[in-house]
C-alpha cells in the first residue's frame, strides 16, 4: 500500500508537470518565436510615418518617441510622407511658388520642418530616412493644386476627372505626360534631396495614375502624333493603350532619375509599389520596366494580404524573384488599419515568411498599427516585435549585386 507521503508526493508531481504543460502551451500563444535572423548580414527593417489616422507626425515629442522605441526594437530605416493631400510636409519654396501654400496648414504641422526634425533624431540613432512622395500624381479634388492648375489634370473619356479614394475622399490626378507636370514634381523631388540630409526618395503606385484616364487633350495629342491620326482606344485596358501610357511614364522616371542622382548623387532611388500586374493595369506603373533599366534602387513590394496562401503566392510572381539578383527587395507588410487589426502571429508569420525566401527584409504599414490599433496590449506587440529583429542590423546594400541587363 502506498503510503500518505508517497501518495501527497506522487500527485504533486502530477499536478506540477500539468501545471508546467498549461504555461507552456499558453504561453505559446503570446510569447514570440524565437528571431531567425542570426545568419543574417543585413536587413531592412522599415517603416512607413504619415500623417493619416496617426498622431506621430504632429508634435516634436511624439517624433522623438517614436523614433527612441523604434531605435530600440532595432528598426533601421523610415519612411516619413512629405507630399500628402495637396501639401508637402516640410517648408516648400516649391509649393509655394505653385500653390500659394508653403506646408500643410494643419495644426500641429504649420510652423515646423517635421523632415528636419525626423532626419536629425534618426541619424543619432543610425537610421536612414527615405521621405515618401506619397500622394505622387495625385491630389484632392478640393486642393489649390487642382483649382490653380486645372489644366494639369488628366480626364476620363467622358470628361470627368473625379477619382473616388474609397467612399469618402474625391481625387483628380496630374497629368504624368504634362510637361508643366513633370517639372513641378521634379521641382519638389529635387528640393527635398539637395535641401535635407536624407538618404534617398521613395515613390509608389500614385507616381502613375488610374488607367481609365488619359483622355485629356495633351496625351490624346501626343497619342495622335505617334499613331499616325488615330484616337487612343476606348478600351480602357487595351493592352498597347495600358502599356503606351506606362512608357511615358518610364521616360519622365528616366529623367526624374538622372535629375536625383546629379543633385544628390548618394540618394537612394526607392519605389513601394504593388505586385506589377495591379500596379501596370490599375495605374500604369510598369516597375518590372524600371527595375529592368536600373531606375530604382530599392523595391519594397506592398503585399497587404489577409490570406497566407496569397501572401506566398505574390512573394513567387517571377520579376520579383529576378528583381532580387539585382537590388534588394523587400515586402511591405500590414500592421493593421484603423478598424482592421491585424493579429501579430499573422505578422510574424509573413516576416519569417519574407526570410525563408531570401527577400532583402520588411518595412510596415504603418507606424501607429504596429502596437496602437490591435487587439494586443503594445507592450505584448513590442516584445514580439523585438524577438522578430533581436539584434541590431544594418540595411541592405545595392553594392556588389548584380546590375540589371
Amino acid at each position: 500500500m502506498m503510503k500518505k507521503s508517497q501518495y501527497i508526493s506522487r500527485k504533486f508531481k502530477i499536478i506540477f508537470c500539468f501545471t508546467v504543460a498549461l504555461l507552456i502551451s499558453v504561453s505559446s500563444i503570446f510569447i514570440p518565436y524565437p528571431s531567425d535572423a542570426q545568419n543574417l548580414s543585413s536587413e531592412l527593417r522599415g517603416v512607413w510615418l504619415t500623417n493619416i489616422d496617426s498622431e506621430v507626425l504632429f508634435k516634436q515629442k511624439n517624433i522623438s518617441k517614436a523614433i527612441e522605441t523604434l531605435s530600440k526594437l532595432n528598426f533601421n530605416t523610415l519612411y516619413p510622407t512629405v507630399w500628402n493631400w495637396g501639401y508637402t510636409l516640410y517648408p516648400s519654396s516649391v509649393a509655394k511658388q505653385t500653390t500659394g501654400i508653403s506646408i500643410d496648414p494643419t495644426e500641429g504641422l504649420k510652423g515646423r520642418d517635421i523632415l528636419k526634425e525626423i532626419i536629425k533624431d534618426a541619424h543619432q540613432k543610425g537610421m536612414a530616412v527615405i521621405p515618401w512622395f506619397e500622394f505622387g500624381f495625385m491630389a484632392p479634388a478640393d486642393s489649390e493644386l487642382a483649382k490653380r492648375h486645372p489644366e494639369w489634370l488628366t480626364k476620363r473619356q467622358d470628361n470627368t476627372i473625379i477619382w473616388w479614394e474609397g467612399k469618402a475622399h474625391q481625387r483628380v490626378w496630374l497629368n504624368p505626360l504634362n510637361p508643366e507636370v513633370q517639372k513641378f514634381i521634379t521641382n519638389l523631388v529635387v528640393e527635398i534631396v539637395s535641401n535635407y540630409d536624407v538618404d534617398g526618395i521613395q515613390f509608389d503606385d500614385h507616381f502613375g495614375y488610374p488607367s481609365d484616364f488619359g483622355y485629356d487633350p495633351i496625351t490624346v495629342s501626343l497619342y495622335q502624333q505617334e499613331h499616325g491620326g488615330k484616337l487612343p482606344p476606348n478600351n480602357v485596358k487595351d493592352p498597347e493603350w495600358i502599356q503606351w501610357r506606362a512608357d511615358k511614364i518610364t521616360a519622365y522616371m528616366t529623367q526624374l532619375f538622372s535629375t536625383i542622382k546629379k543633385s544628390n548623387p548618394h540618394a537612394l532611388v526607392s519605389l513601394s509599389p504593388n505586385p506589377q500586374k495591379f500596379s501596370l493595369e490599375a495605374f500604369l506603373l510598369d516597375w518590372k520596366t524600371w527595375e529592368e533599366k536600373g531606375l530604382i534602387e530599392e523595391l519594397v513590394i506592398q503585399v497587404y494580404r489577409e490570406n497566407q496562401k496569397d501572401f506566398e503566392r505574390e512573394l513567387s510572381q517571377p520579376e520579383l524573384q529576378e528583381a532580387k539578383a539585382h537590388i534588394p527587395v523587400g515586402i511591405g507588410i500590414l500592421a493593421g488599419l484603423k478598424g482592421r487589426p491585424v493579429p501579430m502571429n499573422k505578422i510574424r508569420t509573413q516576416v519569417q515568411t519574407t526570410r525563408d525566401q531570401g527577400f532583402a527584409g520588411v518595412s510596415f504599414f504603418f507606424y501607429e498599427s504596429l502596437w496602437e490599433m490591435a487587439a494586443e496590449l503594445p507592450q505584448r506587440r513590442q516584445s514580439a516585435l523585438k524577438a522578430m529583429f533581436s539584434t541590431p542590423l544594418k540595411r541592405p546594400s545595392v553594392v556588389g549585386m548584380t546590375p540589371p541587363k
